[in-house]
């Protein structure tokens, strides 16, 4: 399995991210930091999430997934759309509930702007600590299915006081 990566590229007034290979949560402070500019620039209309070449998403990258669609609601963007070509990955997405709040398409969109890997940026352990904390509780907060399925992790980080204990 290919170690996660992600691209990036702003085509017009729609970003696109591509998230490629094994995406774990030691991507988290990238992806949080890049959001953080998506939500910035005011040029921007929609959101696509390419998971076409994804082989697996963690928990931690699911949350920080499903946080951008509570941010485009609240931001007055479209509703943001996720290409999914993969089975597994799709029943994922489907079983957390994400089609409620995404647009999940099988076909991937063709872009003449060129993806650009976005560098890995290393976060501190409680800087981690917080960003998956804070991605299980928004999981939690789509459906009773997830509050159940994520209710010990959330509490498990709520109860570790120091994050070298992680």
């Amino acid at each position: 399995m290919q170690t996660g990566k992600l691209l990036a590229a702003k085509s017009k007034n729609t970003y696109l991210l591509k998230l490629v290979g094994d995406v774990r949560l030691t991507l988290c402070c990238t992806l949080d930091q890049l959001f953080e500019q998506v939500f910035a620039d005011k040029e921007i209309e929609s959101i696509v999430i390419d998971l076409s070449q994804a082989d697996n998403l963690d928990s931690t990258t699911l949350g920080l997934l499903a946080k951008i669609a509570v941010k485009a609601s609240v931001a007055g963007l479209n509703q943001p759309s996720i290409i999914s070509s993969n089975s597994d990955i799709t029943l994922l997405l489907e079983s957390m509930g994400f089609r409620q709040y995404f647009i999940i398409m099988d076909q991937p969109v063709t872009t003449p702007e060129e993806l650009r890997e976005v560098a890995q940026l290393a976060g501190s352990e409680e800087h981690i600590r917080t960003q998956v904390l804070d991605a299980h509780r928004t999981l939690m907060s789509m459906n009773e299915h997830n509050k159940e399925a994520f209710k010990s992790v959330v509490q498990a980080l709520e109860d570790c006081p120091h994050p070298s204990s992680i």
